[in-house]
């Protein structure tokens, strides 16, 4: 297939995954707003002057990078498994990879939709932040978009991984319930992990979520409590893994042939 071909796909798939989240916004646009507000208000506000400054910044302004990182995470892992297992519940996801469509551009469309919905709700919530903290500034712009793109991409992958192997809907919310959700309150978005006590740090520090928070932050305040080159390395990794994973289910047809 020549590459006008894989391009004229591509934007297909692409243009399908972004129209799907923006005509239903206010269930994949508005929520986020919604939460990230109440977390601002409640670990922010209220308990945020309690607990005074970590790592040298004030707590409401440590807490922005975290929050909108856990919104990335959360909504382009959604995005994708939601949207992929549906086009697979619905028997038209045979129709596609029966079609002249390589497998790359297949899993490029659908993580590209779920890469656009996780950076505009990263800029919803960064929006939503304004109102709560006067002076959040960006130290590292580079490290800021790279992150969110690794970052985005990889829960995507992630996500159309669980959509591969999911049965039924109920699957699809297992991985955000007792995976994702306990990585990331444990990844650093509401502390610092050199506050954790010997073992505890050592554990936090296995937490890929952590390399990615912090790496965000470091790209806002300046600050982290990981080498930015090991976040980075780290994230790369996993999304290598990932697609390379994502790429082998597809093609064996793994939970799409009988």
């Amino acid at each position: 297939m020549t590459s006008s071909y894989n391009f004229t796909a591509l934007k297909t798939i692409w243009i399908k995954e972004c129209t799907r989240f923006l005509r239903i916004w206010i269930q994949t646009l508005v929520p986020p707003a919604i939460t990230m507000t109440l977390y601002f208000v409640i670990f922010g506000s209220i308990v945020g002057e309690r607990i005074g400054d970590m790592s040298g910044r004030p707590y409401m302004e440590f807490i922005v990078p975290g929050l909108i990182m856990m919104s990335v995470i959360t909504n382009s892992y959604s995005n994708v498994a939601s949207s992929f297992f549906s086009a697979k519940f619905q028997h038209n996801i045979e129709e596609m990879l029966v079609a002249p469509v390589s497998t790359p551009v297949i899993i490029a469309g659908y993580v590209g939709g779920g890469l656009v919905r996780a950076l505009i709700v990263a800029v919803i919530v960064t929006l939503v932040s304004f109102t709560f903290v006067e002076n959040v500034s960006i130290n590292h712009a580079g490290i800021l978009v790279l992150t969110v793109v690794l970052t985005s991409t990889l829960f995507s992958l992630a996500g159309l991984i669980n959509a591969i192997y999911a049965k039924t809907f109920d699957d699809i919310s297992i991985v955000p319930t007792f995976i994702l959700t306990p990585l990331t309150y444990l990844g650093g978005v509401f502390f610092s992990v050199s506050l954790l006590p010997g073992i505890w740090e050592t554990v936090a520090r296995a937490n890929p979520v952590l390399y990615m928070v912090n790496a965000f932050r470091y790209g806002f305040l300046g600050v982290s409590d990981v080498a930015i080159s090991s976040a980075l390395t780290v994230i790369i990794a996993f999304n290598l893994v990932f697609f390379i994973t994502a790429y082998t289910l597809l093609q064996r047809g793994v939970g799409i042939r009988s």
